[in-house]
């Protein structure tokens, strides 16, 4: 019986998924986007986004554990420098999921999943701009400029 168990095995065996997992991972950091289907999309971000959350504190201990999911030491070396670096300030939903349609050869749901910090069209209408909150009782007034004053004489002539 499967009461309560809710991965998703995508039709494969244990070492064929965790593999496959792997290298979509990899294939992610490196390209910032992949095109797959729905289910790995899922499946994949479940895989990543821990690893990610990882990476945001550089430790022996963390690459070793990030390196024994991914295999790969020029994926765990972009995830710690460049990824983590990006997603420092980031809480968590390091990767978006976008529906692209059907596959034309077996009408497969597909999906781009892509990490959120390296999409240039989705950030460009939003800034990050950190703004405090300041009390009106015990702040300085901003300075008001003295008026100008016009030379009466070289209006005249």
């Amino acid at each position: 019986m499967r009461h309560g168990k809710k991965f998703n095995h995508l039709g494969r065996q244990t070492a064929h998924r965790k593999a496959m997992l792997a290298n979509m991972a990899c294939s992610l950091i490196e390209h910032k986007r992949i095109n797959t289907t729905v289910a790995k999309a899922k499946a994949l971000k479940q895989f990543v986004e821990p690893l990610v959350t990882k990476s945001k504190e550089d430790t022996t201990h963390n690459r070793r554990i990030v390196f024994s999911k991914l295999r790969q030491k020029e994926a765990v070396t972009e995830l710690f420098r460049e990824v983590a670096t990006k997603v420092g300030d980031r809480p968590g939903g390091y990767t978006r999921i976008i529906k692209l349609g059907n596959r034309l050869g077996d009408n497969a749901d597909m999906a781009m999943i892509e990490l959120v910090d390296y999409n240039e069209i989705y950030n460009a209408g939003k800034k990050s701009k950190k703004t405090t909150r300041r009390s009106r009782r015990g702040g300085s007034k901003p300075a008001v400029a003295a008026p100008v004053e016009t030379n009466a004489s070289n209006e005249e002539e």
